[in-house]
Order: structure tokens, then sequence, then C-alpha cells
């Protein structure tokens, strides 16, 4: 008895002697106070996926995510404007498991989300989606009553805006994620229509936010963008179907199409031209419209992209892609590419710049895709990459991502939070919040 008591007391004096220090599972707040946190952006913020805004997505949000870590350090209550069901405004898909392909939902719309729900504001989710920078801005009041997203939870619609909406709640602490859409409407259209914002016009506007939500001491974080380019609404298709997947088999189909296009060829080369539209035996570049050259088509070229709704029955049954060219709404152009790329570099430096100038803290959300999209990362044992479907991190509407990955990205704004202002907010797995969705 005597040595079971010995064995007893010395197991009781080890565990005892390894009881974690209370300092060691403190959460803190560190320089910054998050007793009222707002959130300003577009959907990224409002938590859009599967190609609509509905309830569970919204709780899945990375504000709400980081609200919840924020509640051990002194944050207070984070109240968004909520979809009352999982279908919002009838947009959202779901994953069909048969055929592993998204289908829309089809369930009937709840009008009530359509009605406004002001009166249960404010909210601290400020996130619209389809916001561009200059909306969130005085000046842009009409964005209020024009947009579905925002009508509904407005203070007052046609007069309201997001800014006012933000500085009226007196912030302590903020997140700013604003510019994905400022290049995204372009790049969706295929370059086709919509506009890129002018970065002197996107810095004036995020000079305006930021200047305004920092002027009365609160401290914040602000993220840059993301390659919307490396998503696989603009990837994807070209996994399946590469720029040069027009294969001829038959002499006949090649001298055919020669014909055709000899007049156009012979049109080319007078404007002093070499790019011509040839076919051979085998592999063929599809011929695609492009708005940039006098003669409006050519032949695809490596680099370029296929977006995610290229109809490709029709390439299949119909001739597009060769008999018909492929409309400039189904492709981005390298000229179209470097465009969207060359503003979202501007947007980031501008991003940068400011939050050095303002003093707060930075997150490189545009990194982190690039990893991700490049080798994937595995995180508490999920692999993320940026293969449609199978890659854990977007939705079926080939941008926005699903909850797992709203938690990656929230744990990298929590890591840049304690980074800056000594915090010590604890990040989450990724294991506790939704992927797709199966129908």
């Amino acid at each position: 008895m005597k040595i079971k008591n010995l064995v007893f007391l010395l197991i009781a004096a080890l565990l005892f002697a390894c009881k974690p220090e209370l300092d060691n599972i403190t959460t803190t707040d560190g320089q910054a106070d998050f007793s009222k946190y707002v959130a300003i952006g577009n959907s990224l913020t409002a938590g859009y996926t599967d190609g609509e805004l509905f309830l569970s997505g919204q709780n899945n949000s990375y504000p709400s995510i980081i609200a919840h870590q924020m509640l051990a350090a002194g944050g207070g209550e984070f109240k968004q404007p909520l979809m009352l069901d999982e279908y919002g405004f009838g947009k959202r898909l779901l994953l069909n498991a048969k055929a592993q392909a998204p289908v829309p939902a089809g369930k009937p719309v709840n009008m009530a989300n359509f009605n406004s729900i002001a009166s249960q504001g404010p909210f601290n989710n400020l996130g619209a989606p389809g916001a561009r920078s200059f909306h969130l801005i005085p000046g842009a009041e009409a964005f209020s009553a024009l947009n579905p997203y925002y009508k509904r939870f407005a203070a007052q619609p046609g007069t309201s805006t997001i800014l006012d909406e933000a500085l009226a709640q007196n912030p302590t602490f903020f997140s700013l994620w604003i510019g994905a859409n400022d290049v995204l409407g372009y790049a969706i259209s295929g370059g086709a229509s919509d506009s890129i914002t002018n970065p002197a016009l996107y810095q004036m506007a995020l000079d305006v936010i930021l200047q305004q939500l920092t002027k009365s001491g609160a401290k914040g974080i602000v993220a840059n963008i993301p390659s919307i380019t490396s998503t696989p609404y603009f990837a994807f298709m070209n996994t399946r179907l590469p720029f040069d997947g027009l294969v001829l088999k038959l002499e006949q189909q090649v001298a055919a199409l020669n014909y055709g296009y000899a007049q156009l060829n012979a049109l080319i080369k007078m404007m002093g031209s070499t790019d011509t539209i040839v076919f051979k035996l085998g592999a063929n570049p599809f011929v695609i419209v492009d708005k940039d050259l006098p003669w409006g088509i050519r032949q695809m070229k490596a680099g370029e992209l296929f977006l995610l709704r290229l109809p490709t029955d029709s390439i299949a049954n119909h001739g597009l892609g060769s008999l018909i060219p492929i409309p400039d709404m189904h492709v981005l152009t390298q000229l179209e590419i470097d465009r969207v790329e060359t503003a979202t570099y501007n947007y980031n430096a501008i991003i940068l710049q400011l939050a050095n100038q303002y003093d707060l803290a930075h997150v490189d959300t545009h990194g982190l895709l690039e990893k991700i999209s490049k080798d994937g990362i595995i995180y508490d044992g999920i692999k993320f990459t940026s293969s449609y479907v199978t890659g854990n991190t977007f939705s079926l509407d080939g941008v926005h991502i699903i909850g797992q990955a709203n938690a990656m990205v929230a744990n990298e704004f929590i890591k840049a939070i304690n980074s800056k202002y000594g915090s010590q907010l604890k990040e989450v797995s990724p294991l506790y919040y939704s992927g797709l969705y199966y129908y």
C-alpha cells in the first residue's frame, strides 16, 4: 500500500508541475481595442459564396470568425444583416453529387429576404456584394438604393453610405478589404463591358475611408487584393480545354476552314499583319473575338483564359471556335489579363502605402492566394488548392471562397493584427467550418 501511495503522490506532483500558467492561455487586445469592431468591404466581407448571400455563408464570413475570437479580448457584439434562410435572393448554387457539377438550388425565394432590416441595426458587418471602392464614400449615396444587398440594411436607402454607417458606430477597430470588384466586373465580362477603376480614383476612395476611420483613434487592418485570374472562374476551364483544343482529323475540315478564312487573311496581310487564321491537321488554336484588333478576330494564344461560363456544347456541336469566333465575353485575352493584373498591382501598392501612412496592420491575401494556386497549402490536415470543386478553397461560383477557406483567411488577419498591435487573438481550425454543400 505504501508503494501504491508513493506512486500516486508522484503522479499528482507531476500533474500539478505541468499545469499551464494562466498567462499562456489568456487572450489580450494589446494596443488595440476590440470593443466595437466594424468590417467594411464587398462580397468577400459579407460572406457571399456559391453565387449568393445566405445565412450560413454570412455566419462563416471571415469578419464573423474574427469577431468571435475578439470576444475573449474585450470584443463586443458583432451584428450582421443576416438573410432569413440558405437561399437569399434565389441565385444559390449547389453541387450535384452525381454529376460533380454546380446546379441552381431551385428553391422558392422567400421575398421577405428583400425587406429592409435597417431597424435591427446598426450592423457591424458592412460588406455589400458588388461594392467598389468609390461606392463606400460620400457622393455614392445612390448605391444604397440601387444595390439590393445594401438596400436591405441601409439606414436610409438613397441617402446612406457605408462609410457613414461605419462612422456612426464610433468603431474602435475596423477591417477594410475592398478593391476586387474594381477589376472583377471588367474581367468577368471578358473585357467586353464594364471598366477598371482608375488607380487615382481608387487611392482617393481609400484615403477618404482610412482618414475618416482613424481620425478618432481607431486601430484597424487593411487587406490587399488577390489575383482574380488565379481563381477557378478564370483558370478552371483551361485545365479542361487548352487554347489549341480544336482538333481536326480530316483534310476536308482543314481545307474548308482555310477556304472560309481566305478573304479575311488577305485583308489581314494587306493591313501589314502576319496574324492570319490558319488551320492544319491535329491541334489548332480556337478562333476568338478580339475587339482590340481592327479586323476583330484571331486565333487564341497560349496563356489566354477561357471563362467558367464558356458554352463547351457549342464548341463540340455548333462550330463555336472554328466557323464561329468565340465571343469576347467568354475569353480574357493577354492584353485584358495584363490590364487586370496591372490594376491589381497598382491597387496593392496603394493599399500598402496607405496602411503604412495611417499606421495600420496589413494582410497579404494576394500572397496567400498565390501560394494556394501554385503549390496548395495544408492547414489542419486539409489541402487547400485553387482547383474547382475539389480544392477546398473556392465556392461553386468560382470566385468566392467557402467557410473553411474563410477560416484560413481569418487566421491571416488575426496573425497580422497580433503582429501589429501585440494582441493575442487565437487562431481557429478550418475543420469547424463548412465546405461545399452537395445536392
